[in-house]
């Protein structure tokens, strides 16, 4: 039975779609000023695992992550740039694409963009105005935070001392727009020359908060199952959407809150982000580090804990996945010359590991917990293959078990074949590896190139293949 740790009341509760079968789900999009870094990605594949295993276990999702393709950040990007707002966002969407496409991300039920949802914003910012959740001043709309009773309750702060963090934060001009400092935009006017819209308050754009409260809502419905972003969202970002959201619907907005951790780097673990400029992107460390490592690293942690981005975890990200897809090469070939039939005590072995694998991921998606079955499942393949007599169902059984939780982690098994000028090259590293006496290096490309059916063979008169 699945359970998720939910932010709300932090503590973990048995998961209950409204539906039966049937998962809504919302995750906080990129604002897309510039490339992607793996911070930002860390919630991608977070939530995109988490989907994964919700589709595994027979559920239907509907997973909707927005664009934000209008704010502050990026009016100046497009200035400093010399474009216009469309195009740049256009770029940088385009670029999204291309990243999680590499990281085998499974492609949004919708990615609605704030700029496409203006006549449903502004619908929905006169509803909480007629409400009297939310005022007009000077050509802003602010939505009164203390008049939702429970403003805070996701934060697990008091609106006071909220009130008193928030007041640290407006300046005197903005201040004297606002009833309450803890008041928050929904509706601000264009400044000359800025993209804007018309509305009722005058020539503007949305405040940032209020297009996932209304893009979350047209999309999904009134209540949706899950809502996920990093933890740095849960306030004010998500605090501010399940106000405006409940203060218009009058239902509860979200049942579940999930919320993942940074990726950190250097020796203080500090958080990766643009504002730091410690960051790295998606769009050039894909050039370097094979995609699949990437996300590998990324996905086999358990997602609300932080994951330190180094050179050290790539590289024993990069063996792990080798060891399962080494796995599956042996098994693979193994088919050439199995018996028929299978051996029952082996399948029995195989869907214990598949339950105790359900049994990890059940607890709030612990995928380390998971992986380690998936690595249980790989040792118990590679111990099979070298048996002298196998069966072809077993194997099978084997195979599609193997496929089946590692696509979850965003791992693409198949059968990797080597063309001979590879097979060469690799000879050529293996003999530079013997002369500096590099025996480990030696002896890993033989047992590699042997897991996928190629046998060397030292002569005297060099070292020659052969395919198994």
């Amino acid at each position: 039975m699945l359970r998720i740790y939910n932010t709300l009341t932090r503590k973990k509760e048995t998961f209950e779609p409204i539906h039966q079968r049937i998962v809504n789900m919302y995750v906080c999009g990129p604002t897309v000023y510039n490339y992607i870094h793996i911070g930002n990605a860390r919630s991608v594949v977070a939530f995109d695992t988490i989907r994964k295993y919700l589709e595994y276990c027979g559920y239907q999702v509907n997973y909707v992550s927005n664009f934000t393709d209008v704010d502050d950040k990026i009016i100046k990007a497009a200035n400093e740039q010399g474009t216009d707002v469309k195009a740049l966002t256009d770029k940088y969407i385009d670029a999204y694409n291309e990243d999680v496409k590499a990281l085998n991300v499974e492609p949004a039920t919708k990615n609605p963009k704030a700029t496409d949802n203006i006549e449903d914003i502004i619908k929905f910012i006169q509803v909480l105005i007629e409400d009297g959740f939310a005022y007009e001043n000077s050509g802003n709309v602010y939505y009164r935070a203390r008049k939702f009773k429970s403003y805070g309750l996701l934060a697990h702060e008091s609106i006071d001392d909220l009130e008193s963090g928030a007041s640290e934060h407006v300046n005197d001009a903005e201040l004297a727009l606002k009833e309450d400092p803890i008041d928050f935009v929904l509706w601000k006017p264009a400044k000359p020359g800025e993209i804007s819209w018309s509305s009722p308050w005058g020539e503007g754009r949305p405040g940032w908060h209020i297009e996932c409260s209304v893009m979350a809502t047209k999309y999904l419905g009134s209540t949706i199952d899950i809502h996920g972003g990093g933890e740095d969202l849960e306030f004010p970002h998500h605090e501010n959407e399940r106000a405006q959201s409940e203060a218009k619907t009058g239902k509860p907005f979200v049942k579940y809150w999930m919320h993942n951790g940074f990726v950190t780097v250097g020796d203080e673990n500090e958080k990766m982000s643009k504002s730091l400029g410690n960051f790295v992107t998606v769009h050039e460390l894909v050039k370097k580090v094979d995609p699949q490592v990437i996300r590998f690293l990324m996905s086999t942690t358990q997602y609300r804990r932080p994951i330190q981005y180094n050179q050290k975890n790539l590289e024993v990200a990069a063996n792990n996945l080798k060891k399962i897809q080494t796995a599956y090469n042996n098994l693979s070939y193994r088919l050439n010359n199995a018996d028929e039939f299978n051996d029952p005590k082996i399948d029995q072995e195989v869907r214990q590991i598949q339950a105790d694998f359900q049994d990890a991921m059940d607890d709030d998606f612990n995928v380390q917990n998971g992986i380690a079955k998936v690595y249980e499942l790989a040792k118990l393949g590679n111990v099979y293959s070298e048996r002298e007599y196998v069966f072809k169902d077993t194997i099978n059984l084997i195979l599609k078990k193997l496929s089946n939780m590692a696509s979850i982690f965003g791992v693409k098994l198949q059968l990797e074949t080597l063309n001979d000028a590879k097979i060469e090259s690799l000879i050529e590293e293996r003999n530079n590896a013997r002369k500096e006496r590099n025996f480990a290096r030696s002896d890993e490309i033989r047992e590699d190139l042997k897991s996928k059916g190629i046998i060397l063979e030292d002569t005297a008169q060099g070292t020659r293949f052969r395919r198994e």
